[in-house]
């Protein structure tokens, strides 16, 4: 039987029989894949290949073909970005090929399952939970280079890691990167504006100008859709705290929106009514915390 794990409200209805998994060079080793869901980053060489996320369960035969594309070699490990089910639901069927890494928050939540509103995600089962856990870093060497996997803290999630492919000049940074769209913010599972607003400032300082940047949805990016993506956090957000310290309430920030030049971000999943509830409700969150 396969299970389906934490599936976003967009991908919710998907046809996968529809689905069109599609490869595209990175740069190095590194390779894109494409399908429905996040996006899968892919090392491929002399040992063999490494993926991170691995999207639905029901798209993992499609997977093992577009890989098998890429190369002959044996799959060793799968690293997950996080815990939601768009990046980590084909773990129960590639988690017995090879050993699944994970920030310990992502097991952690992936075994409980969760219970909030409008989602009710049962336990992963055992084949799909990550058997090596890390708290802040953990690296893997591999065709020739350094894969490191950093966790960024409290920002799309409590258990987000981005991975740093050091030789070919790659960074997979999963959810905490939306290119060209309002990002989903999982407040019910430790995330926090701010701290994504500030986890995306960091890779920006961090990483080289001729970086490529494979982000959780969207296309390929680079270090200027970055620092787009970053503007657009910063300058809505402050939108909407600022109509906070006026007093006005949600649907009315709603009712006036974010500005022309956003409105276009609206058109993924997360629509600009949604962004303004999660800005609003992580902000209230923070001004109603205990001193």
């Amino acid at each position: 039987m396969i299970l389906v794990f934490c599936v976003i409200p967009a991908f919710a209805q998907t046809d996968f029989s529809k689905v069109e998994i599609k490869p595209s060079r990175v740069s190095g080793n590194v390779y894109l894949l494409e399908g429905a869901g996040g996006n899968i980053g892919v090392s491929v060489g002399p040992d063999g290949i490494l993926i991170v996320d691995d999207q639905f369960a029901p798209l993992a035969d499609k997977i093992k073909a577009a890989l098998k594309g890429l190369g002959e070699g044996k799959l060793k490990f799968i690293l997950n970005t996080h815990w939601h089910g768009d990046h980590t639901g084909g773990n129960v069927v590639f988690g017995p090929e090879a050993p699944i890494v994970a920030q310990t928050n992502v097991r952690k939540r992936l075994a409980k399952g969760s219970n909030v509103p409008n989602r009710i995600i049962k336990p992963a089962p055992k084949e799909g939970l990550p058997v090596i856990t890390f708290d802040q870093a953990v690296s893997v060497h591999f065709n020739g280079e350094e894969i490191r996997a950093i966790h960024v803290p409290h920002g799309h999630t409590d258990g987000d890691a981005v991975i740093y492919f050091t030789g070919a000049n790659v960074v997979h940074m999963g959810d905490q990167f939306f290119n060209g769209m309002f990002p989903f913010v999982d407040l019910d599972s430790g995330g926090d504006v701010t701290g994504y607003i500030k986890n995306v400032a960091d890779v920006i300082a961090k990483v080289p100008a001729d970086v490529k940047i494979i982000p959780g949805h969207g296309p390929l990016a680079s270090i200027d859709d970055l620092k787009r993506f970053h503007r657009m956090l910063t300058e809505t957000t402050g939108i909407v705290r600022k109509k906070m310290g006026e007093g006005k309430k949600v649907e009315q920030i709603k009712t006036e929106g974010l500005g022309a030049e956003w409105k276009p971000w609206g058109a993924g999943f997360v629509n600009s009514d949604r962004w303004i509830d999660t800005i609003y409700r992580s902000f209230s969150a923070r001004s109603n915390a205990p001193k």
